[in-house]
Parts: structure tokens; sequence; C-alpha cells
């Protein structure tokens, strides 16, 4: 019997991309994505595979899966400011309601469940690089505290359900990371600059530019995220690429890479925008053989030839409106 893997947020950027790797690796796959953000394009490759199955079905809602399983990968949540921004309550709803279901599947099934947490937990950091022993700085209250608090209790529900209940769980703090299947307009600094260049637009950079990012492709992430899953390592590890860089200096890579003649423009930073963003990766060199592979100038061209076949109604497309 093939081992089997529950995936939610599989029609995601990340989801999709996890579903390929256990698709490779010889896994039956289930995916599971309420299409909130997700779009059944990233999977459709995978549809017509007999160890490839899929529900829409919202994981803040009971989840039942049929037979057993051997892993769960809970990457179900809006992952944008753009997103998490127009629909709050969803975010927390998943983040908390959504976690708990996977972890009571998890319970139920016996099965190894590895969580989605995120670089945001630190919030607008105090400490440079960020350890996974600094606790953040976090504003609760602020337009970013629904997706950064939902991730910080799914972090702390998850490792309720392991000291209290013996579930076998897994954390990974996922720091920025790119590739094909980023959606063009969800808000973030790599897709937003390239479809600015790609439509002939200026670059818009906010602040003075000075705020920095760290980016890992996502091979190399889904590497370090399986790499994680197969491990016997309980507590948050920080998975993304050190590499750190100015959003001026990026938005310039940016010009270069496409070829345009584009300015950048700057506007106003938005409210609680985290000054630096670097994650020390000491311990998944330790504990999981794992560091980034592709470098940055090799990921944008994948990733820039990706953006560049889409067709022109994905290039104007506008962000997903959402119902209150």
């Amino acid at each position: 019997m093939k081992k089997r893997v529950l995936i939610t947020g599989a029609a995601g950027f990340l989801g999709s991309h996890l579903c390929n790797r256990f698709i490779k690796d010889g896994y039956h796959v289930i995916g599971m994505d309420n299409l909130i953000t997700g779009d059944l394009k990233n999977i459709e490759n995978l549809f017509p595979l007999e160890d490839f199955e899929f529900y829409h079905h919202d994981v803040s809602k009971y989840i039942h899966i049929p037979g057993e399983l051997d892993y769960i990968l809970h990457f179900a949540s809006p992952a944008s400011p753009i997103d998490y921004l127009k629909i709050p309550i969803q975010t927390l709803k998943v983040g908390s309601l959504g976690t708990h279901n996977c972890l009571g599947l998890a319970k139920a099934k016996k099965a190894r469940i590895l969580v989605a947490s995120t670089s945001e937990v630190y919030g607008d950091p105090l400490v440079h690089p960020q350890t996974e022993d600094y606790w953040g700085n976090v504003n609760p209250v602020g337009p970013r505290g629904v997706y950064d608090e939902a991730k910080r209790f799914q972090e702390a529900i998850t490792m309720a359900y392991h000291t209290f209940h013996g579930v076998e769980t897994r954390i990974v703090r996922i720091f920025n990371t790119y590739g094909p299947r980023m959606r063009l307009n969800d808000g973030r600094a790599l897709p937003a600059f390239i479809g600015q260049a790609l439509r002939g637009e200026d670059l818009t950079v906010f602040g003075d530019g000075s705020q920095t990012r760290s980016f890992c492709f996502v091979d190399d992430l889904v590497e370090g995220i399986c790499r994680l899953l197969y491990s016997d390592h309980e507590q948050p590890v920080n998975i993304g690429n050190p590499d750190e860089i100015s959003l001026k200096d990026f938005a310039e890579e940016i010009i270069k890479l496409t070829g345009t003649n584009q300015k950048i423009v700057f506007k106003p930073l938005p409210t609680d925008d985290p000054k630096q963003r670097q994650p020390d990766i000491t311990k998944a060199k330790k504990i999981l053989g794992w560091e980034p592979k592709v470098n940055r100038s090799e990921g944008l061209k994948i990733t820039y030839e990706y953006f560049k076949s889409l067709p022109n109604e994905e290039l104007y497309k506008q962000p997903k409106e959402f119902k209150k």
C-alpha cells in the first residue's frame, strides 16, 4: 500500500508544489482547498492521475477523510497582505479552527502533521537575523495582526497537541518564497515588481526601500519542508534563504532582469510592515542538513519566464474581491 498524505491549501502556490513533490515521491496525495485564494489551474496536471484526489472543502469546518493517513501538511491560509486584509475573519478561522481540525484528524488517524507557520510570527523584529528562539514583536490589533496572531496561535495549539495528546507534529517557519505559480496580483514584492515591469509601469516601493527581505526559491523550500517532515524535530524550524537584500535594490534587480526602463516610485510604508527579514538557518543546517541551493539570479530567471508565459488577461487581472 502506498503511503497517503493530505495536503491542505493544495491549489495554492506552495500547496501545489508540495502535491507535485509527493506524487513524484510515490505517495497517494489527497488535496484539499476551498479555492478562496487557490486556483485549480495549479493542480490540473494531477487530476488524471490515479494517485491524486481532490476535496473542495474548507478546513475550518469538520474534516473527514476515509481510510488511513500517514502524513498531513497543513498549508491552507491566505498568505499575502492583499488577501488577509480583505478576509481577516477567514484568515483567523483557518489558522485556529482549521488547524484544530487538522490536528484532530492527525490524532484520530495517528498521522504525523506538519503545519506551515511563517516568519511573520516575528513581526517587525528587534533581533536580526531571526532565530527560532526569538519570540517576536507583533502588534495583535494592527491590520497584519489577523495573520500574525493566527499563525502564532497555530504554533501554540500544535505544540499543545504534541505535549498533551502525543501527536507527532512539525512546525516550519517559512520566509519569503518565490517561483512559478505565484499570483501576479497577490500584493507581495516579487510578483508586484515583475507584473509592473511586464505591464510597462513604474515599480512601486513602499517607504524608502531600505527594508529588507530574503527570498527563497520554491524548490529549495519544498526540499526543506520534506526534510523537516521526516525528521524527529518537533520544535519550529526556519526555512528560508538568508541572502538578504533591500527592496530598493531588489526593484533595481527586477528592472535589469526584465530589460525595461521603468523608474522606481516611492509610496508610504504600510502599517507594521517589517523593516528587516532574514532567517537564521543554523538549526536547519544542523538538524536537517538543509540549505538553499538556487541563487536568486537563477531563481528569478525561472520565475520571470513563467510570468512572461501567462496570457494577457492574467497580467491585467485585478485582485480578487471577497464578500463580507
